[in-house]
Parts: C-alpha cells; sequence; structure tokens
C-alpha cells in the first residue's frame, strides 16, 4: 500500500476514535479545579525552585534528578511521567524516532541556551502536567518565542470557546505558528499531540516502578494505566480528533527557532462554549508581563 494512502487511513481511524465516548469528558466540580489547582501550583514551584539553583555545567539528569528530588521531598509519589529536562537544541527534537531520545540525557548546560523543564506530579489523585521554558541570562531567541506562544495563550480559549473541533485547532496554531517563522516542536511528539486531558488518578498514593524503558519510555506504571483505561485518542489533541471538547485540558504548544525550543503548558478548562485558563498566575505569564512592563 503506497505510504499516502497509508497514513490517510490511519488519519480517518485516528478521527474515528477520537470521537468515543469517555469519562473525561465532562465539566469539572470546583472541588476537582481546586484539586488540579493545587498540583499544578505544586509543579510550577518545582520547576522555579530548581531554575534558581541550575548552574552552568548541569546536566539534564542531574536537572531531572533535582526536580524529582523536590517532588519526593514535598509528599508526590505518584506521576504520569518523571521530569523531563532539554538544554538548547535537545528542546527541538530534530531527528527524533525513539522514545529513549526524548529522555534527559549527558547534555550539560551552556550559559547562553535556553531550557524546558517539564514535570507532573500527582497531588491527592490530581495531575498537575506543566511545561516551564527559561534561561540562565537573557536569551533574545526565548524572548521572542515566548512573546509569540503568551499571545497564543490568549487565543487558544477563544478557539476551544469557537464551533472549531480539536483536529481544526491543532491545524490553526500549526499553520499561523510556521506563517510567523517558528517550527511545529509539538508535531514531533508521539501521535503529534498538542494537549492532552488530565483526570483524577484513583489509585493507591503509592510509589509505582517505572515502565521498561524501551515499552513506554518515562511514564508511570499508574499513569499508563490510566492512560489506557480511557481510550487514548479521547485524550488526546491530535491533528486528527473530532470528538467532544469538554473536560480538562493541559494543553503545550512546542515551538522552535533557530537553535532553541519554547513551550508553555497549563491547565484549560473547557466547558460548553467557554473556555478558560484553571490559573492566570501562573510564572511564565508573570514573567512576561513584568519584561514587556505590564505588570
Amino acid at each position: 500500500m503506497p505510504l499516502l494512502q497509508e497514513k490517510g487511513l490511519l488519519s480517518k481511524l485516528s478521527s474515528k476514535l477520537s470521537k468515543l465516548s469517555s469519562e473525561s469528558i465532562r465539566i469539572p466540580t470546583l472541588e476537582e479545579k481546586n484539586g488540579f489547582l493545587k498540583a499544578q501550583k505544586l509543579a510550577y514551584d518545582c520547576v522555579t525552585t530548581v531554575e534558581k539553583e541550575m548552574l552552568p555545567g548541569w546536566t539534564e539528569k542531574q536537572t531531572a534528578k533535582r526536580m524529582d528530588e523536590f517532588l519526593l521531598d514535598h509528599g508526590v509519589k505518584t506521576f504520569l511521567h518523571r521530569p523531563f529536562a532539554w538544554f538548547g537544541e535537545h528542546a527541538r527534537f530534530d531527528g527524533y524516532k525513539r522514545f529513549t531520545q526524548f529522555h534527559p540525557g549527558k547534555k550539560r548546560l551552556v550559559e547562553e541556551e535556553s531550557f524546558i523543564l517539564d514535570v507532573s506530579p500527582v497531588v491527592d489523585g490530581y495531575i498537575g502536567d506543566i511545561g516551564y521554558s527559561s534561561s540562565l541570562i537573557k536569551n533574545s531567541e526565548l524572548d521572542s518565542g515566548m512573546k509569540y506562544l503568551l499571545q497564543l495563550r490568549e487565543e487558544i480559549p477563544k478557539y476551544f470557546s469557537s464551533t472549531m473541533t480539536p483536529s481544526e485547532i491543532w491545524w490553526k496554531i500549526d499553520s499561523d505558528a510556521k506563517q510567523s517563522g517558528f517550527d511545529n516542536v509539538h508535531s514531533l511528539y508521539p501521535f503529534a499531540v498538542l494537549g492532552h486531558r488530565v483526570y483524577k488518578v484513583n489509585l493507591p498514593n503509592v510509589s509505582f516502578p517505572l515502565l521498561p524503558v524501551s515499552f513506554a519510555s518515562w511514564f508511570s506504571l499508574q499513569g499508563s494505566i490510566k492512560f489506557l483505561s480511557h481510550k487514548v485518542l479521547p485524550e488526546l489533541l491530535t491533528p486528527d480528533h473530532q470528538g467532544n471538547k469538554v473536560g480538562l485540558w493541559a494543553v503545550e504548544p512546542h515551538l522552535g527557532k533557530g537553535k532553541t525550543g519554547f513551550k508553555f503548558e497549563e491547565i484549560l478548562v473547557v466547558e460548553e462554549n467557554n473556555a478558560y485558563w484553571l490559573d492566570d498566575e501562573v510564572p511564565h505569564v508573570k514573567k512576561y508581563q513584568i519584561l514587556n512592563g505590564k505588570n
């Protein structure tokens, strides 16, 4: 079968499966939103604390381990995935084909480089999956990228509030980013996800082992079990998703320019004909408001 035809059939199948029902497709209660907010805030506390400790020469593995230690010290025993740290060009994922290539490695941080920190602790059963971009010293490529991403952040709730399908949102963001001179890095993620649903993990708050690296990369056993139980494709914001948008989404636009990759990831609340960020007092928003004189 020709490759283009095979891809077309896979796209149609993915689109059809994305319309399946899922227990995640519902408006969250106030209690649930407060639970996710607590988890998200702890995740941001983790990355901003570690950011202040980082020095030139730190490795990605060292940084990921430090984030792990912070979360363990704050009572976290469960996670969706282990901490990620990507420095410089590693944050662009150019040419990556295997799960293990996304893992934190031995790359050492150069002062002029930007970096991405990504953590997903589970707090009282609530997933707080976030991504945060920064640099040790001023980085003009990063500042330009984050300025664009924060403009996009203002548009994303409008897209989810509209009649646009998740697929149309994915392609709108892809097209606009490329027209603005940026590369779409999240298109290199598994399933090319722009985001995924978050939900309460109703499993014991005890430490679980990682799955073997060759099978599920950096993801936890309990996170993978819960994810699979939700039928997978209704949970992923892919280029083919045609299903219901209602629920809670960890949205993570990841772009690149030059030698730099940058992203944010935070929770979006989607109701019928309405969408809003779970919290506007997040570090990347406050940081760039100050840089742009909007505080």
